[in-house]
């Protein structure tokens, strides 16, 4: 069966131009739309769909804002912005998001993030922040080694890994996600250690190659 969607988005020619892309894709369908996040609720209701595309900033009641009332009566959610946004993508996870995409990502990978969403995993993956862009060109000595030894990441090991890459430290990782920070740090290890790098810089764009974010 294909992938059920509800998009909501207060711009009319975005909700058109993202149902009429995911309509050249078999395995998922657009089941209904709204134009703000005050109306999300019913259509949610009617339309039960698998996953929801959800518009950050909207007027009356924002997409985030929606998420922090209403978590618990929707799906899993993917927020959607044009802005890469770090703040907002804080606020998001906090409000209980699996996704935060850039409105202007490719079909194939908006696809892929709604696919993935209705399986049960998570997708935050902004464009790759200038300052981690800026660490990596800056950093100093040749890449090391890298290995895929099949040693998968967890679900939160993943989750940490998505604002490693949007370059937050652990500290701000620990907010958004809510373990204690020295928590983070032991994630963070396992991440290096199982993707085989010795940098948080490294491991991003290993993960980034891997599809782990």
């Amino acid at each position: 069966m294909p992938i059920r969607v509800v998009l909501v988005d207060d711009q009319m020619l975005v909700r058109s131009g993202i149902s009429g892309l995911l309509a050249l894709t078999p395995d998922i369908r657009v089941v209904a739309e709204a134009a703000d996040g005050a109306a999300a609720l019913a259509v949610v209701a009617a339309a039960r769909p698998d996953v929801l595309l959800l518009d950050i900033r909207m007027p009356q009641l924002s997409g985030i804002a929606l998420l922090q009332q209403s978590a618990a009566l929707l799906p899993p959610t993917i927020l959607l912005t044009t802005f890469d946004d770090d703040e907002a993508l804080l606020d998001g996870m906090r409000a209980g998001a699996k996704g935060f995409l850039l409105k202007d990502i490719s079909l194939e990978r908006l696809a892929d993030g709604i696919r993935a969403v209705a399986a049960g995993a998570t997708v935050f993956r902004p464009a790759l922040t200038e300052r981690t862009r800026s660490a990596y060109e800056s950093s100093a000595g040749a890449p090391s080694p890298l290995r895929d030894d099949g040693e998968r990441l967890t679900a939160r090991e993943t989750e940490v890994l998505a604002l490693m890459a949007a370059g937050f430290n652990n500290g701000e990782i620990a907010t958004a996600l809510g373990p204690s920070e020295g928590t983070i740090k032991n994630h963070v290890s396992s991440i290096l250690a199982k993707l085989g790098v010795r940098d948080r810089v490294r491991a991003v764009l290993r993960g980034l190659e891997l599809g782990h974010i």
